[in-house]
């Protein structure tokens, strides 16, 4: 499971695969609210680590595996690329005739750092890169927050599971107090919580996939 400041992702060998990752990266950027330039410059960095997975010959039909990371408080972006391949790319000094060989250069004048290392698990490599990205700011796919201030769409945990909230009320006890009333999507009994009782709630990642949960209380009636 992915954690809220890093998400990975597999990519078939082909050459919509490119857009497919810089698709990705910007919308996880979006969601962090990434500068312009901190963007622009990783998106040509992964289009650059993907394109070269894609060429190196792989035993079978082999996917790449891609992985964005934001490190530390927003001030670092990993992006790895992974392939079945053999051999470490280098980079070329190509001629002024040359057609192609200057991925790494444009990736290496773009990152902070990069590298390569041998794949923990399975044949091949990974080949990464550092972006220094200030600015970048991760949110929390879950967070915990008082019933009162749930709204509808927003996915709620209950009873050990995740519900889509499909309608908010509030009630007033005798005794006054006031009580917090959801209409989840099951058809299930309503969920009734006093106003300050604390909810886990998430949203949907970039890909509009539902975030798998993490543990968390179980609220009950």
């Amino acid at each position: 499971m992915a954690a809220p400041n890093e998400v990975t992702f597999r990519l078939s060998r082909c050459r919509s695969s490119v857009p497919k990752a810089r698709a990705v990266l910007r919308a996880k950027l979006g969601e962090w609210r990434a500068g312009r330039a901190a963007a622009e410059d990783s998106e040509l960095v992964l289009s650059e680590l993907v394109t070269n997975a894609l060429r190196v010959p792989v035993p079978g039909d082999r996917l790449v595996g891609v992985r964005i990371e934001c490190r530390g408080r927003g001030e670092l972006l990993r992006l790895e690329v992974s392939d079945a391949g053999t051999g470490r790319p280098e980079v070329q000094q190509p001629g002024e005739l040359t057609k192609g060989g200057r991925g790494l250069l444009l990736v290496e004048a773009l990152a902070h750092r990069w590298g390569v290392d041998e794949r923990r698990a399975g044949i091949g490599k990974t080949v990464w890169a550092e972006l220094l990205a200030p600015g970048i700011d991760p949110v929390p796919t879950e967070v915990e927050i008082a019933a009162v201030t749930v709204r509808p769409g927003q996915c709620v945990r209950a009873w050990g599971a995740w519900h889509t909230v499909r309608a908010v009320r509030s009630e007033r006890y005798a005794s006054g107090g006031l009580a917090i009333v959801m209409v989840l999507d099951d058809g299930g009994p309503a969920l009734r919580l006093d106003a300050a009782d604390p909810l886990t709630v998430r949203a949907a990642d970039p890909a509009g996939n539902r975030v798998q949960p993490v543990a968390s209380p179980v609220i009950s009636q």
